[in-house]
């Protein structure tokens, strides 16, 4: 039985989240990847192709290595699930924010 892996299965796991951010910044090989972590490489290599499959991560050959990095249309489909909850606690925030200002003015004027 062949199931399709999608984003949020995949950033459910910390490991996976940890090598996102690793890749974040620039393109790494499994090696690399590894080292960051205190389990066995097999297991990172699981969580690798885990992110691979769900297209999250892209694996590009460099000579004897495979290099990862971040897919950003990839990631795009995370942040604009996100993306109406943050703005519903951005706009949470600033009430609350009005409200402590408009206390804080009052209890001055006391």
């Amino acid at each position: 039985m062949n199931l399709r892996r999608d984003v949020f299965q995949a950033i459910a796991d910390p490991t996976r989240r940890a090598i996102l951010l690793l890749v974040a910044a620039q393109a790494l090989p499994a090696g690399a990847i590894a080292a960051n972590f205190d389990t066995a490489r097999p297991t990172v290599s699981k969580h690798l192709q885990i992110l691979t499959e769900c297209e999250l991560l892209k694996a590009e050959p460099n000579g004897r290595e495979i290099y990862y990095q971040l897919n950003p249309e990839k990631m795009k489909e995370i942040a604009d699930f996100i993306e109406p909850f943050r703005q519903l606690w951005e706009e949470r925030f600033n009430t609350l924010e009005a409200l402590m200002k408009d206390y804080s003015s009052k209890s001055k004027e006391s």
